[in-house]
């Protein structure tokens, strides 16, 4: 008889980086002061939402930052604060951890 992880389903093995206590899920790989520094210092490149997985955001963001003339970069630039402080979450829609 083999023993089944009852945190393991789709996302795979739950303990690596822990388990948000509100949802249950597990928390992403990804941290949120990585995604928020990449956010604020290269988000007119669209570098934040590239490292969590969010590639349509990421090209919008280039694409406002260039359109505007770099007027649109207050976006990424606000996207990046908003990360740092509420987090956010990783393409899979896990929560990203805190360090």
């Amino acid at each position: 008889m083999t023993y089944q992880d009852p945190n393991a389903g789709a996302y795979g093995a739950a303990g690596q980086y822990g388990v948000d206590p509100q949802t249950g899920l597990p928390y992403s790989d990804k941290t949120k002061l990585i995604a928020g520094l990449l956010q604020i210092l290269l988000g007119g490149f669209g570098a934040g939402r590239f490292y969590t997985g969010h590639t349509g955001l990421a090209i919008g963001q280039i694409a406002a930052t260039w359109l505007t003339c770099g007027i649109g970069g207050i976006w990424p630039l606000i996207d990046g604060i908003m990360i740092l402080v509420n987090g956010g979450t990783d393409a899979q829609g896990r929560k990203l951890r805190d360090s």
